[in-house]
């Protein structure tokens, strides 16, 4: 029986070579010459230290560019809150976002049962399985999958026959 898997996965070598890039112009870029900008990356957290709001943005949207040249979904980062911090800077927290949640698995189901597609849809953790006897059913659930938002990068992998 054809099934395949629903995934929502960040390549981890694209993701630092993009936030090297993102560092290594910040440090050539004339505009933030002299001033203490960090960018720091400890496993799903993402550390930035910028003097001010409007630098602060400058760094996140270079990095979102430094994702996109990359291909890697820049909605895999979720800005968190930002802070004071030492010397009158500014903190800021994002959060890397991998898995399908329970929420969106379950929005995700209810869209394609809509569809009366003759397919079964199982949720194991953080991915979804989906099963069916044509290739055609499974096809169409794809791009009935690709077309819901649900702010998260989706991949099919295993696809077996």
């Amino acid at each position: 029986m054809p099934s395949f898997d629903v995934i929502s996965k960040i390549n981890s070598q694209e993701f630092d070579n993009a936030l090297s890039n993102c560092l290594r112009e910040i440090s050539n870029r004339f505009d933030f010459k002299g001033l203490y900008i960090s960018v720091e990356r400890k496993d799903k957290l993402i550390t930035t230290i910028a003097p001010d709001e409007l630098k602060l943005k400058q760094i996140n949207e270079l990095l979102q560019t430094h994702l996109i040249r990359r291909k890697v979904d820049p909605r895999v980062l979720r800005v968190k809150s930002s802070e004071g911090a030492s010397g009158g800077s500014i903190r800021q927290l994002s959060e890397l976002k991998e898995g399908i949640s329970q929420e969106n698995a379950k929005k995700i189901i209810a869209d394609i049962k809509k569809l009366k597609l003759k397919i079964q849809i199982k949720i194991q953790g953080e991915e979804l399985r989906v099963d069916g006897k044509k290739k055609d059913d499974l096809q169409e659930a794809m791009n009935a999958i690709k077309s819901i938002d649900i702010g998260l990068p989706i991949d099919f992998v295993n696809f077996r026959d």
